[in-house]
């Protein structure tokens, strides 16, 4: 299984040029908009009833620098929630997106703050993309009442504007993001959602009726298939009859995507938001890509995977270490700035996390809020038991 793992997410590689015939040292955080074309690797998109995007990719050196910076953050990010679930700081369910974080950066990358993205509990690295801080996300993990959701949504519910969450039910989350794009189709909006779900949810009926409603209607849905190989601890092959998830819309034309280089993922989501803008219908997109932790902090992720395969798949195929390559190469940034940068991103998550730390937890009067829309509350709202109840309004 590691041979087809390597084989599928293998990063691109080809001589490069040095631009201009010069190397590009700078200041630290300098800008330049000039523009570097990068050419992925053949293996980078497969495609299921459809023409694939060009392998050509233009980025200009910031944006090459942002998305290494975000990425950078988030894995430290996600370090320190680890951290602080094994001290006691974070209780109840935590999912990490260590080594995933090519998927959610490079669809923010390519797409608009209009755009919608709804994805499962797997959800800190959206949120941090979508406009959340290293601090109101460590804060939530925490409960507290400056996190993202004011402490009462924890790791599976955080929002932000046109993000839906972190949704803890298993699939749940792909028939309510239809329904966001069938919004946007209705409002004439030339926007497009982007519906996230793991392989492991792949088999969920609600998936397939949510394919059927979409092709039907034909809206902007744009249906993201996180495959990581293993659903909680089964590996995909003993669970799906077929593991070409970007093939199972039948009717709905696929992408497969190697999801761990951060450039072919931004290709793909500027592609497949092109494609359903200009009513073409939805389309999938199989984002093939690895997890270094466990299915979630209660899982080891060793007993159904070995040692070897993690360690491989880190010094081979990491998103972070392959795009750190590319700067290097095109001399975009030296060695120092990246490791200067490396250091403040530290002191950055460092800070957020004594902050938060340091937070005050929600009120208990705060148990019965934001449960519904204002305006549109009940007269009472109940609790765990019959005398828990709280009244609306007078």
């Amino acid at each position: 299984m590691l041979s087809s793992l390597t084989s599928r997410l293998s990063l691109s590689t080809r001589c490069l040029p040095i631009v201009n015939g010069r190397l590009f040292v700078r200041q630290f955080a300098s800008a330049s908009a000039e523009t570097v074309n990068f050419t992925l690797s053949d293996n980078s998109f497969r495609a299921y009833k459809c023409d694939p995007p060009s392998l050509d990719i233009d980025v200009t050196k910031d944006e090459i620098v942002q998305l290494y910076k975000q990425m950078v953050v988030m894995r430290r990010m996600e370090t320190a929630a680890d951290a602080l679930y094994k001290s006691k700081m974070i209780r109840g369910f935590c999912h990490l997106c260590t080594g995933q974080e090519a998927v959610s950066v490079g669809m923010e990358s390519a797409i608009t703050k209009d755009d919608a993205i709804i994805t499962a509990y797997r959800c800190h690295g959206f949120t941090f993309v979508r406009g959340g801080t290293v601090h109101s996300i460590l804060a939530e993990l925490m409960g507290r009442s400056t996190g993202i959701s004011k402490g009462k949504g924890g790791s599976m519910h955080m929002f932000s504007k046109n993000f839906y969450g972190g949704n803890g039910i298993v699939g749940a989350q792909v028939p309510v993001g239809t329904g966001i794009a069938f919004t946007q189709k209705y409002l004439e909006k030339k926007n497009a959602t982007f519906i996230l779900y793991g392989d492991g949810a792949a088999n969920q009926g609600q998936v397939f009726e949510a394919y059927n409603m979409a092709k039907l209607w034909d809206l902007p849905a744009i249906f993201v298939c996180e495959n990581n190989f293993y659903g909680m601890g089964t590996s995909a092959s003993r669970s799906s009859a077929n593991t070409q998830y970007y093939t199972r819309g039948q009717y709905i034309p696929g992408l497969q995507v190697n999801g761990m280089d951060i450039l072919a993922v931004k290709k793909a989501c500027s592609w497949a938001k092109n494609w359903v803008i200009n009513e073409q219908g939805p389309i999938i997109l199989e984002m093939v890509t690895y997890r270094y932790g466990g299915h979630s902090m209660s899982d080891p992720g060793t007993s159904y995977r070995t040692r070897e395969e993690i360690q491989h798949m880190r010094s081979t195929n990491d998103p972070i270490t392959g795009l750190r390559q590319r700067i290097l190469d095109y001399s975009i940034w030296t060695e120092a700035e990246m490791k200067q940068f490396d250091k403040e991103a530290r002191a950055e998550v460092e800070e957020a996390v004594n902050k938060a730390q340091n937070d005050t937890q929600p009120d208990p009067d705060q148990l019965f809020t934001d449960v519904y829309a204002k305006g549109t509350e009940p007269p009472t709202i109940r609790g765990r038991e019959r005398e828990e109840f709280a009244v609306m309004y007078q």
